[in-house]
This record gives structure tokens, sequence and C-alpha cells, in this order.
């Protein structure tokens, strides 16, 4: 950001920049998707988890706004190989899983999944680097291959809501190892799900639904960062 040398052993943000990025708050947040209220207290449930097109996953939590700076930075990490900030965002998401979840009921940790052609142009699957670093900082098994992408679908960039959800139906799948973590882990024990950003919710909604019809008895998710929405 700054471009000065980090005083953070390890990391590559220095504490001034780290004042300058938009964390999501701790509190006033939707229950289950962790909307942010602005000027609220406690927890709530938004009009979206309040409909009956609610999200599948039970609870899920962002570390950043995704606007300014944050943007620019999950994007250098997503498109552009700035793995290096892995410590940096894996602190973010480690802090969020222990605001909003009790990690220690969390079965096992999955990456989402990313499609064949994006790992084949990026060379890798970003939230695999993530995902897996966080199991580690809560003491959680990992499980990288308990989802796959399945069939033919189009970007979710540039689509509404609707379109998102109709999208995204139909296009993950269980594979034989992550359905023997999920009989492993039993049904009092969550699914933790790691992604990069979350819009809509429909893309980990989906993911939630195909790991509950596989058994899973709860999906949490965590999100490095989420849209800003009205």
């Amino acid at each position: 950001m700054c471009g000065g040398k980090a005083d953070r052993p390890g990391r590559h943000l220095c504490s001034d920049c780290l004042m300058r990025i938009p964390f999501v708050p701790t509190d006033g947040l939707c229950r289950r998707c962790g909307r942010d209220a602005p000027g609220l207290d406690g927890e709530f449930l938004c009009s979206d988890c309040a409909d009956e097109l609610r999200p599948v996953f039970d609870r899920a939590g962002s570390a950043m706004r995704f606007e300014g700076e944050a943007r620019e930075l999950v994007n250098a990490f997503k498109f552009r190989g700035a793995l290096h900030l892995r410590g940096d965002f894996v602190d973010f998401l480690e802090a969020t899983a222990r605001a909003r979840l009790r990690v220690g009921e969390i079965g096992f940790v999955a990456p989402m999944p990313s499609a064949a052609m994006n790992r084949f142009y990026r060379g890798y699957n970003q939230c695999d680097y993530l995902a897996s670093a966080l199991a580690r900082r809560l003491g959680a098994p990992y499980a990288a291959h308990a989802l796959r992408r399945v069939g033919v679908f189009r970007k979710q960039a540039g689509l509404g809501e609707k379109d998102r959800r109709e999208n995204v139906k139909g296009t993950f799948a269980v594979t034989r190892s992550g359905a023997r973590v999920i009989a492993a882990a039993g049904k009092g024990r969550a699914v933790l799900v790691v992604d990069d950003v979350m819009t809509t919710g429909s893309t980990l909604s989906e993911c939630a639904r195909t790991l509950k019809a596989a058994g899973a008895g709860k999906v949490w998710c965590v999100t490095l960062a989420r849209a800003v929405r009205p």
C-alpha cells in the first residue's frame, strides 16, 4: 500500500496501512449472512435472510468491505499472483472466524473450488492458499478436494442476484474424499468454506446446498471481503 517497510514480522502491510483498510465491524451484523447495518447493535436478521430464498449456509462472516484499497489488495492476490499477502489475509480471516463462529465445532475446512480454466490461467486456486493456512490456525482438519466444480457456467460478474442464483445451480459436487470427511465429521460439526469475495452469497449458498445434500449438518462460510450493497 504505502511502499514502506512493514513493521509487523512476517507480514506485508504496516500498522498505519491497516488503519486504512475498511474492515467489517464486529457488531450490528445479520446473524446468518454477516451483512452489517451501521448504527445497529447486536445481531439481527436482514431482509434477504428472512426471505424464503434465504441462503442455505447457516452463518457467514467477512473480514473487509470490497472497496477502495481492500479491493485492490484482494484483486492483486486473486489475479496477479500477490500470494505474499497470504499471512496478512489469514490474520483477517482468523479474526473473523473467531469473532463470528464457534471454532471448536468446525469438523473440517474446505476451500471454494475454482473452475479448471481459472486454475489454468492463474496457475493456482487462491482460496486453497487461504483455507489451508486458516485450518492450521484453527487447529481443524483440512479437506482440499472436498468439492469440485462441474458443468458449464458463466462468470458471476455482471449478473443480477436472480441470475446469479440460477447460474450456479448444480455447479458443485462432493468428491469421494469429501463424502468421507463429511461422514467422519458427523452431524454435530460444521463445514467451514473459505472464499475470497461474497457478493450476493449465491455461490456460497449453492456450495452449502451441495454439502448438506451429502450429509453435512451445518455449513459456515468466511470470506476475505464482501461487496458493499445498499
